[in-house]
């Protein structure tokens, strides 16, 4: 009996223990307040991106600070404010990378541990400040993706690449352009892409009209070619090269073009009653960008565990007849 009551009492002490625990742990989850400031915050990506960081604040019980800073200014009253609230960690995506420096520099004035997440911070030398840790997307990667789908699609029916021309409409001013473009047409050379069959369409910026027009100058010069393929920085960049391949007259089934993004231009393209030129999108996940990198910057703060210095993430690809399941597999519906 009295072995019992010991027991029976012991239970109930280790109970009281662990409740005491799991009340300090609850507390301390609640105290601590991580921010997220993003450059562009009325951007469907970034709103996405917070949301998912709103679901890793809720999973683990700490308050998100979500802020927008559009530029230099803004960054660094961010990074105080955030300080006045008590903040002990961001994760930021800069409007300029070149603001590393300060941005590392102000973190440390104001106590905040510091993560980057989309775009990394360069220092004075323009090279990537490899002692924060980043999550970003693997440029190269997803070029790749793009010149996979569109080899096999060629390859499916049945061109030969001596006949095919490829635009590549450039935006070379951005390293993370050029990573994506060079990755494509990389995989389409091994396939059998002749170099000489790849023409550069320049575009003033990075969206629909500036690819069109580049695109459209490329056509007209080269209008003995029949088929063509199309890649760029994004889904705007490689809509408006297939824009051009209609004003000329070319038919879509003799344009294969693979955006980047999954944008809602690229979802409106697939929505059309009939196929156009544009194939298909490589779709960029905001959900490990927000919740993970949430969950990473929590771990940091309250078990000490720093996150790994560089994480990089790919996309996936969604065609016509399956981009709803794709959104819906990435989070994104």
């Amino acid at each position: 009996m009295r072995f019992l009551k010991t027991a029976a009492l012991a239970g109930m002490m280790a109970g009281v223990v662990f409740t005491a625990v799991a009340g300090v742990s609850a507390a301390y989850a609640a105290d601590v307040k991580i921010g997220f400031v993003v450059k562009q915050p009325e951007e469907p990506w970034f709103q996405d991106e917070w949301k998912f960081a709103d679901v890793a604040a809720k999973e683990k019980g700490f308050t998100l600070v979500k802020i927008g800073a559009e530029d230099g200014e803004k960054v660094q009253s961010a990074l105080d404010n955030l300080a006045a609230q008590g903040a002990a960690g961001v994760i930021i995506c800069t409007p300029d990378v070149k603001l590393g420096p300060g941005i590392v520099a102000k973190a440390e004035a104001n106590g905040l541990k510091l993560m980057t997440v989309d775009d990394r911070l360069v220092g004075a030398d323009g090279k990537p400040l490899e002692d924060v840790a980043h999550m970003g997307i693997s440029a190269t990667k997803i070029g790749e993706e793009v010149g996979r789908a569109i080899s096999e699609e060629v390859k499916k029916r049945g061109w030969d690449w001596k006949n095919v021309g490829a635009i590549r409409v450039s935006y070379d001013q951005l390293p993370t352009a050029v990573d994506r473009v060079e990755g494509a047409l990389s995989v389409m050379k091994e396939n059998g892409l002749p170099e000489a069959n790849i023409f550069a369409a320049p575009q003033a910026k990075t969206d629909t009209e500036a690819a069109l027009n580049a695109s459209t100058v490329v056509l007209n010069k080269n209008a003995d070619i029949k088929y063509w393929v199309a890649v760029g920085l994004n889904d705007e960049s490689v809509l408006g090269a297939v824009r051009a391949t209609e004003s000329v007259g070319i038919p879509s089934e003799n344009v294969v073009a693979v955006g980047i993004g999954g944008a809602e231009s690229a979802i409106n393209e697939f929505k059309k009653p009939s196929p156009t030129g544009f194939y298909g999108t490589v779709i960029i996940s905001p959900k490990r960008h927000g919740y993970e990198t949430a969950m990473n910057m929590y771990a940091w703060l309250a078990d000490g565990k720093e996150p790994e210095k560089l994480i990089l993430t790919s996309g996936q690809l969604a065609l016509r007849d399956n981009y709803a399941e794709v959104r819906k597999e990435l989070g994104i519906e």
